[in-house]
């Protein structure tokens, strides 16, 4: 079941915006490698690299989601928070 403000939480929450990062990485992550075997012989750094990012983005977009943000949980005593 969807949180009934979802529209606000696609566009401020912080833990969407690490976690489509994340994707992005995962996505490049064959096309970097591939570019780069052509520059040089052995990427292992290039692919290290790629993985402690994507990985760091992971934990910071959990570490997102646990903390409250204001603009989309608006007060804490209750009240829903405001649509928009």
């Amino acid at each position: 079941m969807l949180v009934s403000n979802w529209r606000a939480v696609l566009k401020h929450a912080w833990s969407i915006r690490l976690m489509a990062l994340a994707l992005l990485c995962i996505v490049l992550e064959p096309v970097i490698n591939f570019v780069a075997a052509t520059w040089v012989s052995r990427n292992i750094y290039i692919q290290l690299a790629m993985s402690v990012a994507t990985g760091l983005l992971a934990v910071a977009a959990i570490i997102a989601r646990i903390f409250v943000q204001q603009k989309i949980s608006g007060d804490l005593n209750g009240k829903p928070p405001a649509e928009g």
